[in-house]
């Protein structure tokens, strides 16, 4: 029996009027867990890619609130290419996503919320374990 949940692509809608627009992103409305961490990426040099790693539990929202960058997901059952390009689109990531985040422009922010708090003992940083840990 396969323990692989699937990532997916939502979007989420603004409210605006003359003086622009709201997004909003609730925990466990638009975003499926409680929030416990932000961070964001920003300032990334061309030809950069981030990531690299898994989860045991952590699950996570990906936002591009400005700018756009690619996100490749690879769940050993499915592996795909995720544009962000909108602060409408909302990947959410679950733990046994194995991601990495490229061709980001250069006024990309991308905006993270995460399930849990920092833990270095929850990053499976390589691919090879993370296999491993998702193939059972």
């Amino acid at each position: 029996m396969s323990n692989i949940m699937e990532s997916k692509l939502i979007e989420v809608k603004s409210l605006g009027d003359e003086r622009g627009l709201l997004t909003v992103l609730e925990e466990y409305n638009a975003i499926p867990f409680e929030i416990k961490r932000v961070f964001y990426i920003h300032g990334t040099k061309d030809g950069v890619r981030r990531g690299f790693h898994g989860h045991h539990k952590t699950r996570q929202a990906l936002i591009s609130v400005a700018g756009s960058c690619t996100v490749y997901l690879n769940n050993i059952q499915r592996k795909d290419n995720i544009i962000l390009d909108s602060p409408n689109k909302v990947l959410i990531l679950e733990p046994n996503d194995w991601h990495e985040m490229y061709d980001f422009s250069q006024d990309c922010v991308l905006l993270v919320l995460a399930s849990h708090y920092y833990d270095p003992e929850d990053y499976i940083r390589d691919y090879q374990s993370f296999v491993e840990v998702y193939s059972k």
